[in-house]
């Protein structure tokens, strides 16, 4: 096991949620952080731009290149990664976090939306690996990771919001291909996925409200799960769909009732997509 000291880690979709609680973790390693997001200007509803996260990143003892990107255009994809590696020296990490969701069937998905999502959640994997790819195989120890889910064929997830669960299996087969023809390279790839619901912009403004954030926890146990699988040297972890719980405890992380938003309802967490 080794620490992310000096490592330059991309995160996509940083200037939140997921996103940011990950390049806050790595950073107290003293990592260096490419915050990858579209919010550049505050939003009304939701905290956070990619500059305010590179002051917190900076002030939790990292490194941060603040970057506007939009994961859908390819030109401005390969000038980020020019930049970060001109930037920090190298990539050694890039993580798939952005992502688009609608919980709507084939029937009532608008055709923009139903793009949208595969564009920003599967489409974006390819594109931003291929270009990594070449500052990946000279990093020491390098990683791809997406915020995906393990593929799971029952019917019930595909029934009432097929479109976003393409999308969302797709980034997993597409995780799950790399592993194999990236394995020559060195580059290790997995996924990751919570076991329970987070507490995040998706579930205040799309799977629910705010309130159901008693019944969720905290982006830090994903930050902490994907700061394990990025420690992990020598593809000793490659080509797996991991849950954020069941690599904690294996790395020996026993209270995880702290992850909750509130401990009091640490025994009634909503489980997450795609986990029967």
């Amino acid at each position: 096991m080794g620490d992310l000291s000096n490592k330059t880690i991309i995160i996509t979709g940083a200037s939140r949620g997921i996103g940011r609680a990950m390049a806050l973790r790595f950073a107290r390693d003293g990592a260096n952080i490419v915050i990858a997001a579209k919010s550049a200007k505050p939003h009304p509803k939701l905290k956070g731009t990619i500059y305010s996260v590179a002051e917190e990143v900076e002030a939790a003892g990292g490194k941060a290149l603040p970057y506007k990107l939009d994961v859908r255009l390819e030109e401005q994809i390969n000038t980020m990664m020019e930049a970060a590696a001109h930037h920090f020296g190298g990539i050694d990490v890039l993580i798939n976090n952005a992502g688009a969701i609608s919980l709507t069937p084939v029937e009532r998905t608008p055709i923009k939306r139903y793009d949208l999502m595969q564009a920003i959640n599967s489409r974006a994997v390819f594109i931003c690996s291929q270009a990594a790819l070449p500052f990946l195989k000279v990093s020491a120890n390098p990683h791809i990771l997406s915020l995906s889910p393990p593929l799971n064929l029952s019917i019930k997830w595909l029934k009432d919001h097929a479109p976003y669960t393409l999308s969302k299996y797709g980034m997993t087969m597409l995780s799950l291909g790399m592993a194999a023809e990236f394995e020559s390279h060195g580059i290790a790839v997995n996924c990751l996925w919570p076991k329970t619901a987070i507490a995040t912009a998706a579930i205040e403004f799309v799977v629910g409200n705010r309130d159901l954030f008693k019944n969720c926890r905290k982006p830090e146990i994903i930050a902490d799960a994907a700061y394990e699988i990025l420690i992990t040297e020598n593809r000793q972890l490659t080509g797996q769909t991991l849950i954020d719980e069941q690599i904690l405890r294996v790395r020996g992380y026993t209270d995880l009732d702290r992850y909750a938003v509130d401990p009091a309802n640490a025994d009634k967490l909503l489980p997450d997509f795609f986990l029967d």
